[in-house]
């Protein structure tokens, strides 16, 4: 008996390859030729009296309103001219980062095919890491001063933040941002819910970034991930014990789904937690859910919560 469930695990695990092959087989096939323009290099190589010709190549960069005189600032000021100094230090050659786009758009493109093939534009922005990078239908933006590596002397942000500020994070924060946009928004405000709305764009780079660690998807360390694996049954047995799921509690969401030093479960393992976990465990939902159920990428971003939950069958491993 023990040798037919080898045999049986053994065979599914090589069909599973084997389509994996496939699906890479095709994706590369599918020709994408990523144009990137690199804006940051334009405004701060430009001289100040060339401003107004700048602002006609990229006019979307220049809102009404705003004075030359802001801009003008921005060009001489002596910080932003070292920071465009160490961009240039770290991406004088953006040709890796080209190809990984085009990988990237290859995948969305084999699982999308509707989709448009995105200019990339890169900036230099305000140090704002809620904006590093932006899909918007047919332009990706990419504020390169929040990809300088973590240890990065400009950065005075806490540690879990600043561990994303790394190249490696560029192509999961452009997925993240392309797959909120694919993303409805969820009708109801319960836990359970914003877990699998966050799970649906971490599966989405399952598929759209098969060569990336969980860890990077995530943005976590390695030993983040370990410790959210040995833990996942005991954190899904916190959820359930304390009627947590279908509970629309605000305070939740800053517990277990947004960025955060760690989870506040108000227990001893805080400390040793990574936050977003409630994301982490979504994610797991939705693994579950697409191994039980033959669905699209689009459609399952389309799928409810609510189905996904209770179709996934999802059972933490002990």
């Amino acid at each position: 008996m023990k040798l037919y469930r080898f045999v049986v695990v053994l065979s599914l695990f090589f069909l599973s390859c084997n389509q994996k092959n496939k699906v890479e087989k095709a994706v590369e096939e599918i020709p994408v030729d990523i144009k990137v323009e690199r804006f940051d290099k334009v405004f701060f190589e430009t001289r100040p009296e060339d401003l107004e010709k700048v602002k006609k190549q990229f006019p979307f960069f220049f809102p009404a309103g705003n004075d030359d005189s802001v801009w003008l600032s921005k060009m001489q000021e002596p910080i932003w001219r070292e920071v465009y100094s160490e961009v240039q230090k770290k991406y004088s050659n953006f040709e890796p980062v080209r190809q990984e786009f085009n990988a990237l758009f290859q995948h969305v493109k084999y699982y999308f095919p509707k989709s448009k093939t995105p200019k990339v534009i890169t900036v230099i922005g305000e140090m704002d890491y809620n904006a590093k990078a932006i899909y918007a239908d047919s332009l990706v933006i990419v504020a390169l001063e929040l990809y300088l590596g973590k240890e990065h002397k400009f950065y005075q942000f806490p540690n879990y933040l600043k561990q994303n500020f790394e190249e490696r994070q560029i192509m999961p924060d452009v997925v993240s941002s392309f797959a909120y946009r694919n993303i409805p928004a969820y009708a109801d405000k319960n836990l359970v819910s914003q877990m699998i709305f966050e799970g649906k764009q971490l599966y989405a780079k399952d598929l759209l970034l098969p060569e990336y660690t969980d860890a990077e998807k995530i943005g976590y360390t390695t030993e983040q991930i370990k410790w959210c694996e040995e833990n996942e049954a005991y954190m899904w047995r916190y959820f359930i014990e304390k009627e947590m799921l279908y509970s629309v509690d605000p305070k939740l969401t800053t517990r277990f789904i947004a960025p955060a030093p760690f989870s506040k479960f108000y227990l001893e393992i805080d400390n040793d937690s990574p936050g977003r976990v409630g994301a982490w465990i979504g994610w797991q939902m939705v693994r579950s859910y697409m191994k039980n159920n033959t669905v699209t990428l689009p459609e399952l971003l389309k799928t409810s919560a609510k189905e996904i939950f209770e179709k996934s069958k999802y059972k933490p491993k002990k």
